[in-house]
């Protein structure tokens, strides 16, 4: 078999974070002239639409809590395995690709059982549950951060770093120049926030911007994404501080909005951190106290390290304290100059193409 006419299997679901990067392989992966095949469940199929797969295998797939759900979800993945095994004896599946959560989980065990090829990709600097479980058995471990916690030391030994793939249009953000607010000209000011626990960005944010020295409040032009039950009271605050603000509850062409932003304030996402990396953008993170084995702090801490960014923790954030982080950064235009070039220090642009490059060694 040539490798024009190979298979690859990407198994992935449950959420964008784990979607994205899936995509951006298979993209990769078809322009080498592989057949790509998904395999993913029903909370991943929200996330597929354009997902260039030629193929969509619904596994079964489930998670659970208590001896009960735990054994449900037990039956649910015996049944995936099943099914994913029937399904690559017919399309010839020559490597399976898994990017964590429960729902890349059968075809995985399904790949191993039968001896295929198989790679897992951990998006955040801590090795996920799923991924825990799976990655002592799996032929290859592809991370994302030079820090992978939680892993077994066999397994951090042989994990190879190749990055978090991103969208071509935020890849595209690596090839421009920074260029720091000058004289009194604007401040580009981009808040973004993630559904989960975004009250403390959507509410806290405004009143740190409003409460910064008027030399740089009138300066400020803010774009704000924000929970809609907070839209009105954020204008309300921009609006009496005299500062030019766009709220929105999301934006589309979050590209194009990076390649404007001086500073961005967000959480600290796998899929965030590493797009601010590559658009060599500085920023101010609040990571997400809740988020499984606080893996946000360890994603930031790779951005941080560098003097890329400013890491406030959930519980230290207050209006005070997020003014005085952005007062000292918005003050100082070498101050940005310096975190955009420690962001671009530890960007890795082509990790698709390094992802990729993996897959076709362990095929």
């Amino acid at each position: 078999m040539t490798e024009k006419n190979k298979v690859c299997v990407v198994a992935a679901g449950g959420t964008g974070g784990h979607m994205f990067p899936a995509e951006a392989l298979a993209r990769e992966l078809a322009s080498r002239g592989w057949r790509v095949v998904l395999a993913t469940d029903a909370r991943g199929e929200q996330y597929a639409h354009a997902f260039p797969a030629e193929e969509r295998l619904a596994l079964d797939a489930a998670t659970g809590s208590g001896p009960v759900g735990l054994l449900k979800a037990g039956l649910a993945i015996l049944r995936g395995v099943g099914q994913a095994q029937s399904a690559f004896a017919r399309i010839g599946a020559d490597v399976v690709v898994g990017f964590g959560g429960y729902p890349s989980a059968p075809a995985l065990v399904a790949a191993v059982a039968t001896r295929r090829p198989t790679l897992i990709h951990e998006q955040n600097a801590v090795l996920g549950r799923t991924n825990r479980m799976l990655a002592p058995a799996v032929g290859t471990v592809a991370s994302a951060f030079p820090t992978l916690g939680r892993a077994p030391a066999k397994v951090k030994a042989r994990a190879r770093l190749v990055g978090n793939p991103v969208r071509p249009d935020i890849r595209a953000l690596f090839d421009r120049a920074y260029v720091a607010p000058a004289g009194d000209g604007p401040i580009h000011v981009l808040v973004t926030g993630g559904s989960q626990g975004a009250r403390i960005l959507s509410e806290t944010a405004p009143r740190a911007l409003a409460a910064l020295p008027e030399a740089i409040r009138k300066r400020l032009k803010v774009q704000q994404q924000s929970r809609p039950e907070t839209l009105e009271s954020a204008r309300q605050i921009y609006l009496e501080a005299g500062i030019n603000a766009e709220v929105a509850p999301f934006f589309r062409d979050m590209a194009d909005r990076l390649s404007r932003a001086h500073l961005v304030i967000g959480r600290a996402g796998a899929s965030t951190c590493s797009e601010l990396a590559v658009a060599a953008l500085p920023s101010v993170l609040i990571p997400l106290k809740i988020a499984m084995d606080d893996h946000q702090t360890l994603n930031a801490r790779a951005l941080s390290d560098a003097g890329a960014a400013r890491v406030i923790a959930e519980d230290d954030v207050t209006v005070d304290s997020l003014t005085a982080a952005l007062s000292d950064i918005l003050s100082d235009p070498t101050k940005l100059t310096a975190m955009s070039v420690a962001a671009r220090s530890v960007a890795i642009p082509d990790a698709a193409a390094r992802l990729a490059d993996l897959v076709e060694a362990a095929a």
